[in-house]
């Protein structure tokens, strides 16, 4: 027992200062071995992407005036959590967005018997599910020209593979410049601040757009996400709408039944696919390289990256009659540049090979579909990459392999169906995450 005024009375104090100190350095150093690990500190954060999609600019007048109107977004989540944070862009405007108000609540479960999915009014949420969001503690936030920003966290149990109601509203003069045209998803409209209605059927007008909303975080310690970059096969094109077919969100599902991703904690998968999309120019929007940061690197928790670009840039050669001479090297270029950026950031790459684009057992590209094969070639022998996904070999007609096998024909011989999307993501091996 110490004697008040001893020496180790008086030293005590010291002792436990020193004894903090080192459990302060010690546990520092233990959570940098841990984020070393995962090869960057984005890894270490316990938000993660649940839901995200890619930001195009309306063209041509297209953007919808939404003065004075409400947004209600419905998105479908792969990961859930204990809490939510969204990510909304204004990366295409020339003017700030105003949001007034903004709430983010669990859809209603619809009536799927009553209703086929693509006549499905998705607009009504689950009572005692409605959060009202924040932006550094306001309930109103601008959105500078180009800008994306990300909300205050919301208390909410998010749960996965369900879908989740995004409502914004625009009390100023507001174009919906910025959004993601393809999203095989409704998306619904109403007058007045609606942000808090509990079900806007009979009330509201649909677009099959997400407009702003780019993202969606939950708070799940542990987990980590895919990122899906790809162009209309990826985006999900002629898959039922409002009933998330696309084949990322088939993986979504995969990867929360199968025991060993699931103890992993590797759920999240972000679809970033846009119709017309190319690998090194710009096509319907901004092309795979300049939107890396943008809709991959930048993404909460991403650990993996899935890569099927190329194809669009194939074909407008030959709709633009230009000679092929270097594109198969420029593409290559492209894919390795990307997957270098990529494992600077600790992310995994897995190339997939580049699905026919022939139709009618009439290939009226030769130069094109010679292009795709070299192309293929290389992506299945090359070692740049952390995996090879064939979403060729696994959906061409055996017997006529510049073809789509016909139960995955959407009817275009260009984009799979449903049966086709589910194909696709069954051969993805599960082992690779």
């Amino acid at each position: 027992m110490f004697r008040s005024g001893s020496p180790s009375m008086r030293n005590a104090p010291r002792l436990w200062v020193l004894v903090f100190l080192l459990a302060t350095i010690f546990t520092a150093h233990f959570s940098a071995a841990q984020c070393a690990k995962a090869s960057d500190s984005a890894h270490c954060s316990p938000w993660v992407a649940t839901w995200g999609t890619a930001m195009e600019e309306a063209f041509n007048g297209s953007a919808p005036d939404v003065t004075g109107q409400s947004l209600r977004l419905i998105v479908h989540t792969s990961v859930g959590g204990s809490e939510a944070r969204v990510w909304l862009s204004n990366r295409f405007g020339v003017s700030p967005i105003r949001i007034g108000s903004a709430h983010i609540a669990v859809s209603a479960d619809p009536d799927t018997n009553a209703n086929p999915a693509p006549n499905l009014d998705q607009s009504a949420i689950k009572p005692g599910t409605d959060r009202a969001l924040t932006f550094n503690g306001d309930a109103a936030v601008t959105i500078p020209p180009g800008a994306t920003i990300v909300s205050d966290p919301a208390t909410l149990d998010v749960p996965p593979l369900a879908n989740l109601a995004v409502s914004l509203y625009f009390p100023d003069p507001t174009l919906a410049t910025t959004l993601h045209p393809g999203a095989q998803q409704s998306s619904y409209l109403a007058t007045g601040d609606a942000t808090g209605a509990t079900d806007l059927t009979g009330k509201s007008w649909t677009r099959n757009s997400w407009y702003f909303l780019t993202g969606i975080d939950v708070y799940a310690p542990g987990a980590s996400a895919v990122v899906a970059l790809g162009d209309s096969i990826t985006d999900g094109n002629h898959s039922t709408l409002n009933a998330n077919r696309r084949w990322p969100d088939d993986l979504a599902v995969r990867l929360a039944q199968n025991p060993v991703t699931r103890k992993t904690g590797v759920l999240g998968v972000v679809n970033v696919g846009t119709s017309g999309s190319r690998l090194l120019l710009d096509g319907d929007g901004p092309n795979a390289m300049a939107r890396l940061n943008w809709d991959v690197l930048d993404r909460s928790g991403v650990r993996y990256l899935i890569l099927l670009e190329g194809i669009n840039d194939i074909e407008a050669q030959t709709r633009m009659h230009q000679p092929y001479d270097e594109l198969v090297k420029q593409l290559e270029w492209g894919l390795a540049q990307i997957a270098t950026q990529a494992h600077d950031r600790g992310i995994k790459v897995f190339v997939a090979t580049q699905m026919t684009d022939c139709r009618d057992f009439h290939c009226t590209w030769p130069e094109g579909e010679k292009a795709r094969t070299a192309f293929n070639e290389w992506t299945r022998a090359s070692k740049l990459f952390d995996g090879l996904i064939d979403f060729d070999l696994i959906t061409r007609d055996p017997q006529h392999p510049t073809q789509l096998l016909q139960q995955y024909n959407s009817g275009d011989f260009v984009h799979p169906n449903d049966t086709g999307y589910q194909a696709m993501a069954d051969a993805i091996d599960l082992g690779l995450f």
